[in-house]
């Protein structure tokens, strides 16, 4: 979890030769000071700064990104369509308030078809086939519950015993394309823990645009990386190029490798269990390979969902015409997706098209009009894609919810069911914001929350195939 001076120079490089998609958010001076501050424009930091203002209290949002998101940015201009480099859904439409909140800024948020097929070389599978196939997952799923409730945490990969020629595919579907990782990485207690996302919620106008909206009136400095956090039980002052705001309370919501990796100074120090806690809830890897194609060459549906029979770990899982578009995204992930990422763009590309020539044939390479390739490891102010917990690390989830002083730490790694979504990183945001306001005196201990119930976590249904589309990415 370490990062030299020079591995943050070379990702900083990497992601200005990346495209920046800004979001239509109204970017402000530094303030001379604020209530709170919020540090991060992704979800998290968005649904606290809102909360904040909700509560009439003076709050100001510092971004090191040119542009507000996070890990939720939507690329307009690369194909001419909408599509998200990093987050694609939401989940639970019943209880989650961004899709109240999207509907309610005129946005189109709907569910998700994700209809699945399973191919097995050039055919597709057949249904007894299938069946088998979703037999294994169920028993591997049981199997790692199982295991969670054991004298003490195991790697997913223990748990899994007898899978035949489907040991690669259900490796692949429940660790790296959930979690970013690989089941052997993976801890059995947090992947038991982890809430039924429900229905998927796609937004065609892109996720990146729905958090840039909900953003639009909030006080947003951009490009203002954040230094040193000077902090006390009294108040706190966050130090910038820019300058210091002195503020009453500090929300903190960058990721779990930016707070490990030791990018922003403390004084003093804050405690060492925090910063052991963020790295043992190190970021996963997932990235997009995103192909326009011409004439529908794989005859797939619109947000179809394909994956492989596979034994090996260099597979992906494909979406298909997203949102109705030419559009396709291979997906990579865990270690093979890391090392896939590492090597460029190219190297990534090459992958994509090597694998549809395995599945499809050289028709389908040929259609292959243009591409464009997401590196979320090599993005300095994020450094990975989604958190998973290594064996041991479940209860880091809560360590990062305490309050360290007047400074309060948010994002998806801080929720305990919902980590990996959209969704956990606007619940945790709430509720630091919540506890900030108490903390200053502006919201009673008696005094009902105004946000969502929070959700809690329900039995899983093994029947489900694969909880598919279930992580951040």
């Amino acid at each position: 979890m370490t990062m030299t001076r020079r591995g943050f120079l070379s990702a900083s490089a990497a992601i200005v030769a990346t495209p920046v998609f800004p979001a239509n958010v109204r970017a402000t001076p530094l303030p001379l000071n604020a209530d709170i501050v919020v540090i991060g424009a992704g979800a998290a930091g968005i649904a606290a700064a809102r909360r904040i203002q909700e509560a009439n209290r003076k709050v100001v949002v510092v971004e090191a990104a040119s542009q507000i998101g996070g890990r939720c940015v939507t690329d307009l201009t690369t194909f001419g369509v909408p599509f998200d480099r990093g987050a694609r859904f939401l989940y639970s439409p019943d209880t989650n308030p961004m899709v109240k909140l999207a509907r309610g800024l005129g946005l189109d948020v709907s569910a998700a078809p994700l209809g699945q097929k399973i191919r097995i070389g050039r055919r597709y599978a057949r249904a007894g086939e299938t069946e088998d196939f979703l037999a294994n997952l169920v028993r591997a799923n049981r199997a790692i519950d199982d295991a969670s409730r054991g004298k003490a945490d195991v790697a997913c990969a223990t748990a899994l015993k007898d899978l035949g020629d489907w040991a690669g595919t259900v490796d692949f579907m429940l660790g790296p394309a959930f979690a970013g990782k690989d089941l052997k990485e993976l801890s059995a207690v947090d992947k038991a823990r982890a809430q039924e996302r429900g229905a998927a919620i796609a937004c065609r106008q892109g996720l990146g645009v729905l958090v840039g909206k909900l953003g639009e009136q909030l006080p947003v400095s951009l490009s203002t990386p954040v230094t040193r956090i000077a902090w006390s039980n009294r108040d706190v002052t966050v130090e910038t190029a820019a300058g210091r705001i002195p503020a009453r309370a500090v929300i903190l919501t960058v990721s779990s490798n930016v707070l490990a990796a030791g990018s922003i100074k403390f004084a003093p120090d804050i405690p060492k269990r925090t910063i052991d806690a963020a790295g043992r809830l190190a970021l996963g890897s997932y990235d997009h390979v995103v192909l326009q194609m011409a004439g529908n060459p794989l005859g797939l549906a619109p947000d179809e969902v394909l994956i492989e029979q596979s034994n090996s770990s260099a597979t992906a899982r494909l979406y298909a015409n997203i949102g109705g578009s030419s559009l396709c995204s291979i997906d990579v992930a865990g270690a093979f997706g890391r090392d896939l990422s590492a090597k460029g763009e190219k190297a990534m590309v090459d992958f994509a098209r090597e694998w549809l020539n395995k599945l499809f044939g050289s028709d389908a390479v040929a259609a292959v009009k243009r591409s464009a390739v997401t590196q979320w490891n090599a993005a300095p102010y994020v450094l990975g894609a989604m958190s998973a917990a290594s064996v041991g690390g479940e209860p880091s989830r809560k360590i990062l919810t305490e309050p360290i002083g007047n400074l309060y730490l948010a994002g998806e790694a801080t929720h305990e069911t919902l980590w990996g979504t959209v969704d956990g990183a606007w619940e945790s945001g709430e509720r630091a914001a919540d506890a900030a306001l108490r903390k200053i005196g502006a919201l009673k201990e008696a005094e009902p929350e105004q946000g969502p119930t929070v959700r809690v976590a329900k039995p899983r249904h093994h029947s489900a195939p694969a909880r598919r589309g279930s992580s951040l990415y």
